[in-house]
């Protein structure tokens, strides 16, 4: 069918405006999705009718806080902690800390355990790599650790923090619920060895740098 130039000029704003609409609904769920995303990042901890506690999300999108590693080449073959640790705190306890200097109520931080890298090691278990002699996170992941600050959940619980561990093995797979350890198997060394409310900032530059209310 022939268009005559009026029609042409009539029609050119209608298929820019459907365009416009086209493009502005590929933004809106864009934006939809982007906010799901967000919403996946678990700022609470939340519990099933029985009180296990549900793997909280995104806790790899936390705020990273330090990495400590004691491999057992340096402990005569034997350490109790071999991987290498990455720690995090949720985005929310994050911003408190930075505003107080203290862990808000429902304070989850996250430890993510992996193996360290090891083939061409040495008798040490350290190896070399580009950037030199030492030892490096391989990418087999070997355990998934929560701690949960919580007077009203855990009122008997030293300091009131509860840890939860899916246990360490390589490659181990990260349930959907997690059980909360009894308190001697985490806590005492905590309660003894932590240098801030049951929490080794010792070992977290991160939070030691950020720490407000000061």
């Amino acid at each position: 069918m022939k268009i005559n130039n009026t029609y042409r000029f009539l029609l050119l704003p209608l298929a820019g405006s459907l365009l416009v609409a086209a493009c502005g609904n590929s933004q809106n769920e864009a934006a939809v999705d982007g906010s799901a995303a967000k919403a996946k990042v678990a700022h609470n901890a939340a519990y099933t009718d029985d009180g296990h506690l549900i793997t909280p999300d995104g806790w790899r999108e936390w705020i990273y806080i330090g990495t400590p590693v004691t491999p057992n080449g340096l402990n005569g073959g034997a350490a109790p902690f071999p991987e290498v640790h990455s720690v995090y705190i949720d985005p929310t306890s994050w911003e408190h800390w930075k505003e107080t200097g203290t862990f808000r109520e429902g304070t989850m931080l996250a430890k993510e355990l992996s193996m360290i890298l090891s083939e061409g090691a040495y008798e040490d278990g350290s190896t070399s790599q580009v950037s030199g002699r030492g030892y490096f996170q391989s990418d087999v992941f070997s355990g998934l650790e929560f701690a949960i600050k919580d007077s009203t959940r855990y009122p008997d619980e030293p300091g009131n923090w509860a840890y939860y561990s899916t246990g360490h093995a390589p490659g181990i797979e990260y349930p959907a619920t997690m059980t909360a350890e009894p308190a001697q198997s985490c806590n005492t060394c905590h309660e003894v060895n932590a240098s801030d409310d049951w929490v080794f900032m010792q070992f977290y530059p991160v939070l030691k740098e950020a720490k407000g209310g000061s």
